[in-house]
């Protein structure tokens, strides 16, 4: 069976807005969305008076907004996130019937969680479910949410922060590939971390903390370390690259900057992993085919 993968966009075209209102007809999708009246009037008015090819300002308003793409490229549901103080509240929808039991949901849910808590700073995630929903009760459950309070028809999930970092921790998703950063290199990158600011840095946070961090010289020579050189496949593609800090970058010279999509892509993968990871805004799959050069195998642990 494919791992499913979901990726977010925040962009929200007139086409994504056509999608959301054919989802939307759909009373098997709306059932359990007590706002889905409302948000069919508004999407039904930002179509039929704004001529803008791109909608997200509109989108935006009272929360952030976005759309969950599959690894074709398609989209097939959405996410809005809505902060209100430390908390956060979110709402997913998959779009599709089609798209039922493949495991999408809870694919979103966990991009959703990854940016309520590293981009958005919420101190609490949470989840308003009707009661009868009973897949998307058990798809939050599955992702570490507990049950908070009830009533007969409603009930309300929640997620914190210290919770979320634990489980990311100690219980990964179970399609997803461990990594491995040394020691160093997660102290080197905590520091850049600290004043980067790249759109998708918040990316290379969930990344640092979901690694298995090693003592330098027990790291495996076939893992992709800060100042590797590796061979990578980009789709049909064979690229060399080296993986450098920022200040170190030259893509003319195939040392990308770990702030960079492949570069936060590739960091703790070894030899023959494969995944997808989308990139300028396109999905990209990537396997790591050879390491070439490692730091730490070749005694090099000053770089």
């Amino acid at each position: 069976m494919t791992k499913p993968f979901i990726s977010l966009c925040p962009e929200i075209t007139r086409a994504h807005a056509l999608n959301l209102m054919d989802w939307l007809e759909d009373e098997d999708v709306t059932r359990y969305l007590s706002d889905s009246r409302h948000v069919s009037r508004f999407i039904e008015q930002v179509v039929g008076r704004v001529q803008l090819p791109i909608l997200t300002h509109l989108f935006n308003q009272g929360g952030r907004f976005f759309m969950a793409y599959d690894r074709r490229d398609v989209p097939v549901g959405f996410v809005r996130l809505v902060k209100s103080g430390p908390d956060c509240e979110m709402v997913l929808v998959i779009g599709n019937r089609d798209n039922w039991g493949r495991k999408l949901g809870v694919s979103t849910i966990r991009e959703g969680m990854k940016l309520a808590f590293f981009d958005m700073r919420a101190d609490r995630l949470i989840a308003k479910i009707h009661a009868v929903n009973l897949r998307s009760v058990k798809a939050f459950e599955h992702c570490g949410f507990l049950l908070e309070s009830q009533t007969p028809t409603l009930m309300s999930f929640a997620l914190t922060s210290e919770r979320y970092l634990r489980l990311l921790r100690e219980n990964p998703a179970d399609y997803v590939t461990d990594i491995h950063i040394t020691e160093v290199d997660k102290d080197r990158l905590l520091s850049l971390l600290a004043f980067e600011q790249a759109p998708d840095i918040f990316e290379l946070e969930h990344e640092i903390e979901r690694a298995i961090v090693v003592d330098p010289r027990d790291m495996a020579q076939d893992v992709v370390t800060m100042n590797s050189r590796v061979l990578v496949q980009l789709d049909d593609e064979g690229i060399e690259v080296s993986l450098v800090y920022p200040d170190d970058a030259d893509d003319s010279a195939g040392k990308l900057s770990i702030c960079s999509g492949v570069g936060m892509a590739i960091l703790g993968y070894k030899e023959g992993d494969a995944f997808d990871w989308r990139i300028n805004d396109r999905t990209r799959h990537i396997r790591i085919e050879k390491v070439l050069y490692q730091p730490e195998a070749a005694g090099d642990f000053h770089l």
